[in-house]
């Protein structure tokens, strides 16, 4: 049974655009394998960040079905765990309180935090450890780098051991050395931990060194145009991007996100 199964999924932002036929995204259906990690690419405006909604379960499809972990998907998910480009990370709280809130407010951990606690600051401690925000506990976001506080919002997003993880550009707004850096961390948890990962990205280089598998959206209304598993042997180091192997890939999905630009909306063969 795959993870995460989309069978026929179609969405419209309400009712009104449902009458008229206009869709964010049309007919996505994909499955996602337990401990596999996916890459969405696509140009500006073709419906991943609506994909990640659906995903999630604050959007319901209009059309079709979406299960994931066995489950129908009927509301917002307590199994996964999400991070955006923005930290987001509340200034009024340190680092590791940063990263406990999760522990917080999500059931079961919430109604044993305070008997537990001494447990989770542990488990949140050997998280940044990890990431390399040993002793950054104290410290409180503004105290810290764009590239700290984002490792700090990962942390946050996985301190709850979710089964999945959802990445919604996290790293574009990073300078170009420390988004390779936090790639390596990612590649690094996930071949640990083994969680699911889907991650929307601009960057074809990013999708590339990251994922098992990318997806190519078309235009407005969004849909899977090209299916591309991406066959570079794991574990992979950043030096697999200077490869002819890595660049060819990367300039392959350029093209079908050239062409997808084209011709709004029209499916490929690739997708399966």
């Amino acid at each position: 049974m795959s993870f995460v199964d989309f069978r026929g999924v179609w969405l419209a932002y309400n009712d009104e655009l449902l009458a008229e036929g206009h869709f964010a995204v049309e007919d996505i259906s994909l499955q996602v394998n337990d401990g596999e990690f996916i890459a969405i690419v696509g140009p500006s405006g073709c419906g991943k960040s609506t994909f990640m909604k659906l995903t999630t379960g604050l959007k319901m499809p209009s059309k079709g079905t979406i299960t994931i972990g066995g489950a129908p998907v009927t509301g917002p998910l307590k199994i996964s765990g999400m991070a955006f480009q923005a930290p987001s990370l509340l200034p009024w709280r340190s680092t590791l309180h940063n990263v406990l809130l999760p522990l917080e407010i999500v059931e079961p951990y919430r109604s044993n935090f305070k008997s537990r606690r001494k447990e989770y600051e542990a488990k949140a401690r050997d998280l940044l450890k990890s990431v390399g925000l040993a002793g950054y506990e104290d410290k409180f976001p503004w105290q810290l780098s764009g590239g700290m506080q984002q490792r700090a919002s990962i942390c946050r997003a996985l301190v709850h051991e979710p089964k999945m993880l959802l990445l919604d550009e996290p790293f574009g707004a990073l300078d170009a050395f420390t988004r390779e850096e936090l790639w390596c961390i990612l590649r690094d948890l996930q071949a640990t931990q083994r969680f699911n990962v889907i991650l929307v990205t601009h960057d074809l280089r990013e999708s590339v060194f990251l994922a098992d598998t990318v997806y190519v959206m078309s235009k407005s209304p969004g849909r899977f145009v090209v299916k591309r598993a991406i066959d570079l042997p794991r574990p992979r180091d950043l030096e697999v991007t200077y490869t002819p192997a890595f660049t060819d890939i990367v300039h392959e999905l350029r093209g079908h996100i050239g062409a997808s630009r084209q011709k709004a909306g029209t499916p490929s063969a690739a997708v399966s």
